[in-house]
């Protein structure tokens, strides 16, 4: 039987990442979960139809992640969350850190920009796993294929 590979960030987030709280751009958040949490293949496959978070609660949230080819896409910086990417299928540019020019706050602790100047460009694949900790510009500027994750998003 092939491991859930949401099995990894779970645990990410249940060895120390996790904060108390979480992004001011979600629904508020329930309870932290107090038994293990499972979601089973068709639960994931729904959730990445529709692109919503699997869950939501006071100490992290899991979420689907799409993207279609084509970029760049809008530079995010997030100053109260550290995203954790799980790279689920396809390949990705991606670039982090630098400055995000003309950035604007779109929604408390949440940033937005067209481009980063100075930022490292990243090759990303199926596999692969990156932490973007809080305050870090980061931008997919240009997507292969079909592109698809899990984000663990975690407050401190």
């Amino acid at each position: 039987m092939k491991p859930s590979p949401l099995l990894p960030l779970l645990c990410l987030a249940t060895l120390g990442f996790a904060g108390p709280a979480f992004a001011a751009d979600t629904p508020a958040p329930g309870p932290a979960p107090a038994e293990v949490v499972l979601f089973n293949h068709d639960q994931v496959e729904q959730t990445f139809a529709r692109g919503f978070p699997f869950n939501i609660n006071t100490e992290f949230k899991v979420q689907a992640g799409h993207r279609q080819p084509g970029g760049p896409y809008a530079v995010e910086v997030h100053t109260r969350d550290t995203d954790i990417f799980y790279i689920l299928e396809g390949t990705a540019t991606f670039v982090t850190g630098g400055t995000a020019v003309d950035a604007k706050e779109v929604r408390p602790n949440e940033v937005t920009a067209k481009t980063i100047s100075g930022g490292t460009e990243r090759h990303l694949e199926k596999g692969d796993v990156i932490i973007i900790p809080r305050g870090i510009p980061h931008q997919f500027i240009k997507v292969d294929g079909q592109f698809e994750y899990f984000v663990v998003k975690v407050t401190k």
